[in-house]
């Protein structure tokens, strides 16, 4: 039960720390190959554009999971004070809606990158693995943005309680 909660908590910040992490000293070490040592390694860029793209993606859901990503809040005062809550939750379930349209699209690119078979040219690991990131990642945020609709749901249920109630 730990697990899970931990998973819930902070995977996306985890995974994201790890993967910048690794691309930063990637990166520094490619520096250093080149400036210093004088010859650069084959293979290093390539593999860091491919940790970057998944780090892009992962980021997508952990902004999902913290309720940080675009919108535009000078809109959203445009609207009367009680209708917001609505607002906000008609905008999460259209984000949810967009987030499975791209895992739906994203693992039919998958499944072709798996039967072409394609290779990286310089390290060459098998391109699904990279086209595999989007699927991954709005797999998660379209998690995070189901968390976020059943938060929304549930704070407009207290605020009806206790107008009722009050």
């Amino acid at each position: 039960m730990r697990l899970l909660k931990f998973l819930d908590d902070k995977l996306e910040m985890v995974l994201c720390v790890v993967l910048m992490s690794f691309m930063s000293s990637l990166l520094a070490v490619q520096v250093f190959m080149r400036y210093v040592m004088g010859n650069s390694l084959s293979w290093s860029e390539e593999l860091a554009r491919y940790v970057f793209i998944w780090l892009v993606y992962i980021g997508v859901s952990y902004g999902a999971k913290i309720m940080k990503h675009i919108r535009i809040e000078a809109a959203l005062g445009l609207f009367p004070k009680e209708s917001r809550p609505f607002v906000m939750l008609a905008g999460d379930v259209i984000f949810l809606c967009f987030s499975l349209f791209i895992c739906y699209t994203a693992w039919g690119v998958l499944q072709r990158q798996i039967r072409l078979n394609q290779i990286s040219p310089a390290m060459g690991m098998p391109l699904w693995i990279v086209y595999a990131a989007p699927m991954v990642g709005f797999g998660l945020c379209s998690v995070r943005e189901a968390q976020n609709v059943l938060y929304r749901i549930k704070l407009l249920r207290e605020d009806d309680g206790g107008a009722n109630h009050g």
